[in-house]
């Protein structure tokens, strides 16, 4: 269930950067609404992470945390803010994807 708990506080992450992203493009009443968003979703995956790491180990957590934000913030920059993705980007978000796969698959948890 924590692993669960984890996926979703990363997805969360992933969140919260979009909100960033489209506060930066927004003005006015828009833009405080996009950081309102931010707020929400820094709290929510924190919580989420906080409540995943009474069960698991606290690096393996935090780096698959940190992993699943990282590769979906690449991602959603690639798709939805159209950033570039070249050999070597979408290599690397492979190699952090299998990186991510093989600290759950040795996991005691």
């Amino acid at each position: 269930m924590n692993w669960i708990l984890l996926i979703i506080g990363g997805l969360f992450e992933v969140m919260f950067t979009f909100c960033i992203g489209k506060a930066n493009d927004a003005v006015g009443t828009e833009k405080w609404l996009w950081y309102l968003g931010f707020i929400i979703s820094v709290s929510i995956s924190m919580g989420l992470l906080i409540k995943a790491t009474a069960t698991l180990p606290l690096g393996t957590a935090y780096a698959v945390w940190t992993g699943i934000g990282a590769v979906g913030t690449v991602l959603m920059g690639i798709f939805i803010f159209k950033e570039a993705a070249d050999f070597w980007r979408i290599f690397f978000i492979l190699t952090l994807i299998a990186s991510i796969i093989g600290l759950k698959a040795v996991s005691s948890h």
